[in-house]
């Protein structure tokens, strides 16, 4: 199965393009975001990005709640929103123009630019593609039940990736429908659909409209 970074995000749209170009799959990046904070924040204009802490940086033009809690590694981008009592745990990258909702809880992740996870959402070890929305609710898990390393199942095989916390890769335009579940593995291709209260599990192709039902279709 063919689930190549460069087709399912514009890397232009992002800071973290040079530690993405180096991926031929995105879910391979997961265990260097860590580091790659740590050695690129170093490399921002202090004209254009604040260094509030250790290994955080924030852009001068970013709106924080003060009742947001960050820790670091740390880079949000310019005129991010970080609403009420956000919670960012490390090792994440918050696009440029992207919100970050109350109670919206960030663990190793990278939002691209114009990113909304704006109402009680969760994303872990997680990469979300430009202009990815999702609903109010709507979360990523990514750790297995039986603690079992995570697969991606596609319709003939199965992807070993090593990992044993891997939450979702979200393409760019793609919409996730309030209060669904992206299940550990999870790969939405580019301008996808996902009825609210879904439960997603595996591959879906780019274009499709994924139901609450467990069937999907392709777009017109």
């Amino acid at each position: 199965m063919n689930i190549k970074t460069i087709l399912l995000f514009d890397l232009e749209k992002t800071i973290s393009k040079p530690l993405l170009q180096e991926h031929d799959n995105p879910w391979t990046a997961l265990c260097e975001i860590k580091d790659f904070i740590i050695s690129f924040g170093k490399t921002l204009s202090a004209d254009k990005y604040d260094y509030v802490k250790q290994n955080v940086w924030i852009a001068k033009s970013a709106t924080v709640s003060p009742t947001a809690h960050i820790t670091g590694p740390c880079i949000i981008d310019e005129h991010a929103e970080i609403r009420h009592c956000a919670f960012i745990r490390g090792s994440v990258i918050v696009g440029k123009n992207c919100v970050v909702g109350n109670s919206t809880e960030l663990k190793n992740c990278i939002l691209f630019d114009n990113v909304q996870v704006p109402h009680f959402n969760y994303i872990g070890d997680s990469i979300l593609g430009y202009r990815s929305h999702l609903g109010a609710g709507a979360i990523t898990s990514n750790v297995k039940s039986d603690k079992t390393c995570v697969t991606i199942k596609c319709t003939d095989e199965k992807i070993e990736t090593g990992l044993n916390k891997f939450g979702a890769i979200v393409g760019d335009f793609t919409e996730v429908g309030c209060n669904s579940v992206l299940c550990p593995g999870t790969v939405l291709g580019k301008n996808c659909t996902v009825y609210p209260t879904s439960c997603v599990r595996g591959y879906i192709e780019e274009n499709s409209i994924f139901k609450n039902d467990g069937s999907c279709i392709k777009k017109l």
